[in-house]
């Protein structure tokens, strides 16, 4: 993609920030539409009860893996220039931080993104919860939690194995990730066929994961063209929303780049989409004890993702298309997290039911 027109009338920040921009625009846009949600997908295979959410979830994903591996292929997408791949990770910290954030996306009933997305359609709960979540996320990266943060992290990194990246670890061929990504896209198929969801819904959920590929692909292209250096870049949803919370309380130091731009993308990409489908609505807590719920679970998705170095988008989609170690070990344990929590709560007492029960977030 040649971006020399457009470079040589505009200052870098400000392309970075617009491809940012367009997308958050596109995923914001789409997730909304597509009701796209790992925590509901978590809950459906967790219950064997597959419904609407579950295909939805593998086709983003699927979708997403395979075009981030053809892109790369090509040499479209520098692979080994993202941060996953690129500098050392940590094992430890992707383990126990998925773990900690698939149990505070079941509590929170929604992951980052999904409570971004649901934010902007007047769900004041998600607004709320994604507040806490910026706070505590950052908290870790630079505050009070910070210390913890790091020695969970020095606990197992990659240098121990000579890298993150799985294909070499196990020596998985191109054909071989191409065909794992086949699977679960025909699996998506299948599901979605056999519950019935509309065409709209299923484009819809190939769209939103399309746009992984799309960041890698134009900060990619960034990277070879720009005078200043340039991070090749997903979609993920930590660090931005910790980023975006100091921007709005001071200027920020390190100035404006592609994530500056993807948080504020989707928030208008789902408020445009929800108001041209009147799914506009405000919605609140009912009780103290639901609030308490979804607060405690959003601080450990914050604590959570930092720790992992990628929320459920960013480990669970970016990360996993990019074969990186850190990101499967992440995204299994918040599966894994998210069922366990949701057995727990369904053998809970009557009390503890109703508290998490409460608050069905669309």
């Amino acid at each position: 993609m040649d971006l020399t027109y457009i470079l040589e009338r505009l200052q870098e920040p400000t392309v970075l920030v617009l491809g940012g921009l367009l997308v958050g625009v596109q995923f914001g846009a789409l997730a909304q539409q597509s009701r796209f949600c790992l925590r509901a997908a978590a809950l459906e295979f967790s219950r064997r009860k597959p419904a609407d959410r579950l295909p939805i979830w593998l086709l983003a994903f699927s979708s997403a893996l395979i075009t981030t591996q053809f892109l790369a292929h090509i040499g479209e997408i520098d692979a080994g220039e993202t941060r996953q791949l690129a500098s050392p990770q940590s094992l430890s910290g992707a383990l126990i931080g998925g773990l900690m954030f698939g149990t505070g996306m079941v509590l929170a009933r929604g992951c980052a993104s999904r409570l971004l997305v649901l934010s902007a359609t007047g769900n004041l709960r998600a607004l709320l919860s994604g507040l806490v979540f910026a706070v505590v996320a950052q908290a870790s990266l630079y505050g009070v939690l910070r210390p913890a943060r790091d020695w969970l992290s020095g606990l197992w990194t990659t240098v121990d194995l000579g890298g993150n990246d799985l294909t070499t670890q196990l020596g998985i061929s191109e054909s071989a990730a191409y065909l794992f990504g086949a699977l679960w896209l025909v699996a998506g198929i299948i599901l979605a066929w056999r519950n019935r969801n509309s065409v709209w819904q299923t484009s819809a959920a190939v769209g939103a994961g399309l746009a992984v590929p799309l960041a890698l692909w134009f900060t990619t292209a960034m990277t070879r063209q720009a005078f200043d250096p340039v991070q090749v870049e997903g979609v993920t949803f930590t660090g931005p929303s910790a980023d975006m919370l100091m921007l709005f309380l001071s200027t920020p130091s390190d100035g404006l780049d592609f994530n500056s731009g993807l948080v504020p993308g989707v928030f208008l990409g789902s408020f445009l989409a929800a108001l041209l489908t009147r799914q506009l609505m405000l919605q609140g807590f009912e009780s103290g004890p639901s609030m308490a719920r979804y607060l405690t679970g959003a601080a450990l998705m914050g604590f959570g993702g930092m720790l992992a170095g990628g929320c459920a988008v960013g480990a669970g989609i970016t990360g996993a298309s990019l074969f990186a170690l850190t990101a499967w070990l992440t995204l299994c344990g918040i599966w894994i997290s998210a069922t366990a929590t949701d057995h727990l709560l369904e053998k809970s007492p009557a009390a503890i039911k109703g508290m998490v029960h409460s608050d069905q977030s669309p």
